[in-house]
């Protein structure tokens, strides 16, 4: 059975990343959710973690500028504390980073499609909640 549609494209630090750096593969599919008129999505979260001290200023706020930047909100830090103990209790910097995100992505209407470099992280804090892409 197909997966239906997605109604938004969430992008995780590792597409993001590949997104400021120009990558091919990685316009095409922004381009292509634009096209049909899904929206693209990147956490607050995620835009501080992709960029280092090599990206282009200029570039950043370019990339922002044609995306939907999601803040990070009290009830996304309660939803991350609910997905970090479902997911068997992951814990630290780098899976509370990743629930957040995953919080953003869970508050949107659904079906989500994600674009993740993390699938086993995805998988284990979301389930069956989100579909996922690697990149």
């Amino acid at each position: 059975m197909k997966a239906p549609a997605a109604r938004a494209l969430v992008l995780d630090s590792q597409a993001l990343s590949l997104l400021l750096r120009n990558d091919r593969q990685m316009i095409t599919r922004i381009e292509a959710a634009r096209r049909v008129g899904v929206p693209v999505l990147v956490s607050a979260l995620t835009v501080a973690v992709s960029v280092y001290g090599k990206t282009d200023t200029a570039r950043l706020h370019w990339v922002l500028s044609r995306l939907q930047v999601q803040d990070a909100t009290h009830a996304d830090s309660l939803t991350a504390v609910q997905l970090l103990s479902e997911a068997g209790g992951l814990h630290g910097h780098k899976y509370a980073i990743d629930a957040l995100v995953a919080a953003t992505a869970l508050r949107v209407p659904g079906p989500v499609l994600v674009l993740t470099s993390d699938r086993d992280d995805w998988t284990r804090l979301c389930g069956d909640r989100v579909q996922i892409k690697d990149v």
